[in-house]
């Protein structure tokens, strides 16, 4: 009887530190590392994270947003970050140099670049233009385009701001239709379809936004991975659904991080990130890569000497 009790108190004990394990498992910590500085382009995630969507799925979730010493893709290849933000050409670069990544949640349906021309001028009609491009990366379909349309652009790195634009120093400026572009309208320039050159309407509607990880620690990690994707889906979700209160959820990771900016451009951003959840053709947020598009992006990439091979899109999905 005595031996029987032991026994029975062995399993018991051994149950219990098995559900303890699982539960540190489930608790460990997870950092997501937005690709950029604290704005409404990530609102999703904040809202997942404020409004509980990571813990009720397990999940031990810490936001830290990239510095200049330590980049989001750097992060993610030190393991100092499990999951970030990535435009899918950014992806398929970084696949292209020998890391594999993979794709558990796509946000942006369409593609949010513009190019904005001084003076009022097309900028189809600029041959040979001085044009403002971000040296994070991210301005390879514009480069490709400026070369399918034999316009033979000077590009022009710059860092974050429409100063160099502004100043005259150049022609033109790539912006995001979430950022740059209403940061140019709140000086006053006159920004309409004769200057405003829209990539999506014109043959390049390609994705951006997407969170994405290593494969290695995917495979060792997927029911992680799918919990942290559906519990960011939510937050996109009840964002969609709630703007207002998103808002306040943004301005507070805004003002955390001590990011100069303002509510109004924030409303802005949140309103057209919202937009480019939606899929153009099928009229609803569907959250995944598209086959096609990542074919159009690789296949232009490719040709245009910017991927050394074609980047397939069985590479980037999560079987």
């Amino acid at each position: 009887m005595l031996l029987l009790t032991y026994m029975k108190r062995i399993i018991i004990s051994g149950c219990l530190l098995c559900l303890a394990f699982l539960a540190s498992q489930a608790q460990d910590k997870f950092v997501f590392t937005p690709q950029w500085t604290a704005q409404a382009q990530f609102a999703g995630y904040y809202v997942a994270f404020e409004k509980g969507f990571y813990k009720d799925a397990g999940l031990d979730v810490e936001i830290v947003h990239p510095s200049i010493t330590q980049s989001a893709i750097s992060r993610i290849s030190d393991n100092r970050s499990q999951a970030t933000t990535l435009q899918l050409v950014q992806a398929m670069e970084i696949i292209d140099d020998g890391i594999p990544l993979v794709n558990i949640l796509q946000t942006s349906m369409n593609n949010a670049m513009v190019i904005v021309s001084r003076r009022g001028l097309n900028p189809l009609k600029q041959v040979g233009a001085k044009v403002g491009i971000w040296n994070a990366g991210f301005g390879q379909i514009a480069q490709c385009m400026s070369i399918q349309e034999k316009l033979d652009y000077q590009w022009i790195p710059f860092a974050y701001s429409v100063n160099l634009f502004l100043s005259g120093a150049i022609d033109a400026t790539l912006a995001m239709s979430y950022n740059e572009y209403y940061q140019l309208l709140q000086t006053g320039i006159e920004l309409n379809e004769t200057n405003v050159y829209r990539f999506f309407n014109h043959g390049y509607n390609i994705q951006e936004d997407g969170v994405y990880m290593t494969r290695e620690y995917y495979e060792s990690h997927k029911e992680q991975a799918m919990l942290f994707a559906e519990a960011s889906r939510q937050g996109w979700e009840w964002a969609a659904e709630n703007p207002e209160e998103t808002l306040d959820i943004v301005m507070k990771y805004v003002q955390m991080n001590h990011i100069s900016t303002n509510r109004v451009l924030q409303q802005l951003m949140l309103d057209e990130v919202l937009k480019l959840l939606v899929d153009r053709e099928i009229k609803r947020r569907i959250y995944t890569l598209r086959p096609d598009m990542v074919e159009q992006a690789s296949t232009l990439m490719f040709e245009n000497g910017m991927l050394d091979r074609p980047v397939a899109y069985e590479e980037l999905i999560a079987e």
